[in-house]
């Protein structure tokens, strides 16, 4: 999947996150803000890189403030921003369809 436009995806609020997508330079450059980085930090980045690897996303500029969320969460964030940065709006496959 090409990302196509800048796209946001999530809140700022307790136990979510909020990820930026923008379009890459032909590779996966990946930012993290996050008030647990220390103890969580490469779990984000393994749920971030799987789930992009999933949408067959190779180029993009993803950006992701953590607030403590869920892998549950953040993958729901990342699938959100790349499927709006797409410009798919409809026949979206939510509810398991997209697995790593």
């Amino acid at each position: 999947m090409e990302i196509v436009k800048p796209a946001i995806a999530g809140t700022l609020e307790s136990s979510d996150c909020q990820v930026t997508v923008e379009p890459g330079d032909g590779e996966i450059d990946f930012t993290l803000k996050s008030s647990v980085i220390n103890q969580y930090g490469n779990q984000i980045r393994k749920v971030v890189f799987e789930t992009l690897e999933s949408l067959g996303v190779g180029s993009v500029k993803i950006s992701i403030v953590d607030k403590g969320a869920l892998d549950c969460t953040i993958k729901a964030r990342v699938e959100g921003a790349v499927f709006r940065s797409a410009g798919q709006m409809e026949h979206l496959p939510w509810g398991g369809a997209i697995r790593p």
